[in-house]
């Protein structure tokens, strides 16, 4: 038992030590997140799914305390262990700090120094083990206590070190970067929000998304903290010249404001991994056009600070649409976990193939030439936004009162706008919806269907909508991978 307790203490400490070290270093690189991030590039799509509609925007937080877990539990059995053989011990904890070393070196933005939190872990892990089973006592109760207290001792050391790397860690916060931030006015202002466009019915998704309350789904386990004064643009490849923007150079330039609508290709019929929100930024049509991008190059390979490559049809961004490269949301500047200080939005694309934040390189290219994370990833190079509505009340298996009962949501198509929703109950005949006014075709819209005469018993509710070219969205439900999903969305409720 002793032995396994030296082995999670021993642990203990050279996590700590860890943390310290990558904050002196100010990198992310500790242990946890460096293996973290290996396991992330390496895992199954089924897996990512899975930890996705299980966990939602808190998959990480849950990766990172499994795998903390897991090295825990590791060396509490490496520590049982070394009792009985010490170099079964030593040579456990060596290679867990050089699996972690290992890591951190394959990480996109590594750099040299990016191993040494793993490496002084191992070590300290090895010295720790082993001064601690050097106290271990055999049988008298006094050699008990001086290794418990040593044991505590070793414990409380390893909390004041991760407190303290911690404390480092959070000097690289840009707080006071985000709130120098000046923003300019647009030449182009978001056309005012018509009347009737928020409908005042209770439970339906309001028509702006509070930045706080959007949806993230990105693979970084630490929230990139990239400044102002540190960001810069290269915009390269195939176009006939080359140019590279600094922060001040991009807010000089003339930006627009519009009101969109985003969605993660990873959100499930009746999903909520959409939000809506008005942006401010510089189309990337005037970035691009003016480096006259050569023909052929149907593809714009975005770079994040963190190594993240997403790839965007050329043409989506040079058609017109207000595609952007986006400083703020919402009247503030982009929060950290959103992308600040700049990132990248398109109308009617999914965000994979869109929406790279903390960006900093753009390479015009070709599909044939490269494929980006997730495209190698199995999901489709390709992504328009398919067309989408949800019920957002009443709630599943929630109880209504007999009579009118109030049913709605949003629906949404991207570059196509919503034309008509459609409701019926249990397969009985289609109702059309009152629809909100609308705004733009890039955002979504608010619907509200009464349900008169609702009889108690337990109800199926189903709902389809109409984009703005006629088209219905399809009954048949697929699964987000490879493109999205669709289908109508249903809730079965009880009223009575």
């Amino acid at each position: 038992m002793l032995g396994g307790v030296a082995g999670l203490v021993a642990a203990l400490l050279a996590l700590g030590v860890a943390q310290l070290v990558s904050g002196l270093l100010e990198r992310p690189s500790t242990p946890v997140v460096s293996v973290g991030g290996a396991f992330v590039d390496r895992t199954p799509r089924w897996l990512k799914e899975f930890a996705i509609r299980q966990f939602g925007q808190h998959d990480k937080q849950v990766l990172l305390a499994g795998v903390i877990t897991t090295v825990l539990l590791g060396a509490v059995v490496i520590g049982v262990l070394a009792a009985r053989r010490r170099w079964i011990g030593y040579a456990g904890v060596a290679a867990l700090g050089l699996v972690a070393a290992g890591a951190a070196a394959t990480r996109p933005t590594a750099t040299a120094v990016d191993v040494l939190p793993s490496l002084v872990a191992g070590a300290v892990g090895v010295a720790a083990l082993a001064l601690l089973l050097r106290s271990t006592p055999v049988v008298h109760s006094a050699g008990r206590r001086s290794f418990l207290v040593f044991a505590g001792g070793s414990a409380a050391a390893a909390g004041v070190a991760a407190l303290v790397g911690q404390r480092l860690t959070d000097r690289l916060d840009v707080g006071a970067s985000r709130r120098a931030v000046a923003l300019p006015k647009p030449v182009s202002p978001a056309p005012a929000l018509p009347a009737g466009a928020q409908l005042a019915v209770p439970g339906i998704t309001g028509f702006y998304t509070e930045p706080r309350d959007f949806y993230r789904v990105d693979t970084a386990l630490v929230v990139p903290q990239l400044s102002t004064d540190d960001w810069k643009l290269h915009i390269h490849g195939q176009v006939a010249e080359e140019r590279t923007l600094r922060w001040d150079d991009l807010l000089a330039m003339p930006m627009i404001e519009r009101d969109i609508t985003i969605s993660c290709v990873s959100n499930e019929v009746g999903g909520n991994l959409a939000g809506n929100a008005r942006w401010l930024g510089v189309p990337v049509k005037s970035l691009l056009q003016p480096l006259r991008p050569k023909t052929g190059a149907d593809q714009v390979v975005s770079r994040s600070v963190d190594g993240m490559t997403i790839g965007t049809p050329t043409a989506a961004l040079l058609d017109g649409r207000d595609a952007m490269l986006v400083v703020a949301m919402n009247g503030e500047p982009l929060r950290p976990e959103h992308g600040f200080p700049v990132r990248m939005v398109v109308p009617g694309l999914y965000g994979y193939v869109s929406a790279c934040k903390w960006i900093t390189s753009m390479e015009v290219t070709t599909f044939a030439a490269y494929d980006p994370y997730w495209v190698q990833r199995g999901w489709k190079e390709q992504a328009p936004i398919k067309t989408f509505s949800r019920i957002d009340t009443p709630k599943p298996l929630s109880t209504s009162t007999p009579g009118t009962v109030a049913v709605g949501g949003v629906a949404w198509a991207q570059e196509r706008g919503i034309s008509a929703v459609e409701v019926r109950v249990d397969e009985g005949p289609w109702q059309k919806a009152e629809l909100a006014a609308s705004n733009t075709k890039d955002t979504w819209r608010q619907w509200l269907w009464r349900w008169t005469g609702a009889t108690s018993g337990v109800h199926t509710l189903q709902v389809r909508a109409t984009d703005g070219t006629g088209a219905v969205q399809p009954e048949k439900r697929e699964a987000p991978f490879p493109s999205g999903a669709t289908g109508w969305h249903s809730v079965v409720v009880r009223v009575g």
